[in-house]
């Protein structure tokens, strides 16, 4: 089992700067990649950035430019720095981290989320 707790949500004013924290304890060993993932009512889970363990980057179009994903793997750390907010920034952002034990004929995939950060961008 991986516990995700995020910090480092709130209100902010449009063209602002927000830095997100994800820690993760228990089994961390089992982790193949740390991102962000962000919803709003009514809408789908959107994905925001992931690394990979070998440092491999996907960000959604909507935040490139904008976002930078970083992981300190000493400290089970994955941050969120998020630049030039706008209004169509504000969600909830969930740290999100999959996993995997086992290979093969043994291979089991979990999926493990925060319980998540509000973040409001005011215009």
């Amino acid at each position: 089992q991986v516990q995700l707790v995020e910090s480092g949500g709130g209100l902010v004013q449009s063209g602002g700067s927000l830095r997100l924290s994800c820690v993760a304890s228990g089994s961390t060993f089992q982790i193949t990649a740390m991102g962000w993932y962000r919803q709003t009512p009514g809408k789908q889970r959107e994905l925001v950035a992931l690394m990979t363990n070998d440092g491999t980057v996907d960000y959604s179009d909507s935040v490139k430019g904008r976002f930078t994903i970083s992981r300190d793997d000493a400290k089970n750390t994955v941050y969120l720095q998020m630049n030039s907010l706008t209004p169509d920034d504000t969600a909830v952002y969930l740290c999100h981290a999959p996993a995997r034990t086992g290979q093969g004929r043994t291979l089991v995939q979990y999926k493990y989320w925060g319980q998540g950060t509000q973040v409001t961008v005011s215009s």
